[in-house]
């Protein structure tokens, strides 16, 4: 089967100066991830983890390597990809809606016909609104709303031209623990409805195991792909399920292989000294 997004040896330097010394911010990466799969991306700052998401977009090209997503090679922006960021950056002067629209405006296909078909594309936002709980805040404007509330508005603004992928760079990161857990099944539900990829890049390892059917480990800069885990907890998958030893021995997994990388390398594993 051919994955839908294929990295094969991938290696990303910053520009010429950084290449002709070797400096690269990731290095031999190679992923192949299914069509309608969930990964997540886990590891140390400055891992790297948001140079993988600027490949995977498009909007930087590898230095080494060959990146594929939809059967195609990669060689510049890509339409077919939605994003959204830790910080909601909803415009202020927009209602909740409009934000929502702004994708329609800017891209086509849309954006050609967009005063045409205004009602249309503002019927389908209400509707994506309410899928995730905003129904009664669309006119509101962004300072009315919650911080969840914005980041819920944000990844409606970043589904809403039906992206085949999106990629979120710790869009959950900012917001406290009960608000970010109904964000996990708010996007939980929304993937499994409508099925498009899902590259989650996350520092919490629980949301990581929640959401995802493959989570990926990095290394310390250069990032390199260190660990791969199948996420085989049975879906749906609902909050419970977090309480769980099996959940929980997953997540004490992935800190294994996170944990090892901050030992200082004079200290001995524990690994090493057991044999």
């Amino acid at each position: 089967m051919t994955a839908f997004v294929d990295f094969q040896n991938v290696w990303l330097a910053y520009n010429d100066e950084l290449l002709a010394k070797q400096q690269f911010a990731v290095e031999d990466i190679s992923i192949q991830i299914k069509k309608g799969e969930f990964v997540a991306i886990v590891g140390p700052s400055g891992c790297g983890k948001s140079t993988f998401m600027k490949l995977t977009t498009g909007l930087k090209m590898p230095s080494r390597g060959k990146i594929t997503i939809g059967g195609e090679p990669v060689t510049g922006p890509l339409k077919i990809t939605g994003m959204a960021f830790q910080a909601p950056s909803l415009l202020p002067w927009r209602t909740t809606v409009d934000n929502v629209l702004l994708p329609l405006e800017i891209v086509e296909p849309y954006r050609s016909n967009f005063k045409a078909k205004r009602k249309e594309y503002e019927a389908k936002a209400r509707a994506l609104l309410q899928s995730v709980g905003l129904g009664g805040y669309e006119d509101k404007y962004p300072w009315q709303l919650s911080g969840g509330m914005q980041q819920r508005a944000s990844i409606c603004r970043a589904l809403i031209h039906e992206p085949q992928m999106l990629l979120l760079d710790e869009p959950f990161g900012a917001l406290d623990a009960f608000t970010r857990e109904e964000l996990w099944c708010a996007l939980r539900d929304l993937q499994a409805e409508q099925g498009f990829n899902v590259i989650l890049v996350t520092h919490d390892l629980r949301e990581a195991v929640f959401l995802a059917d493959t989570v990926y480990v990095m290394s310390k800069s250069p990032g390199r792909i260190l660990a791969r885990r199948e996420i085989e907890l049975p879906r749906p998958r609902d909050l419970e399920v977090t309480y769980t030893p099996e959940f929980t021995n997953v997540v004490h997994e992935l800190r294994a292989h996170i944990g090892a990388m901050r030992k200082p390398a004079t200290i001995k594993s524990q690994v090493e000294i057991a044999q």
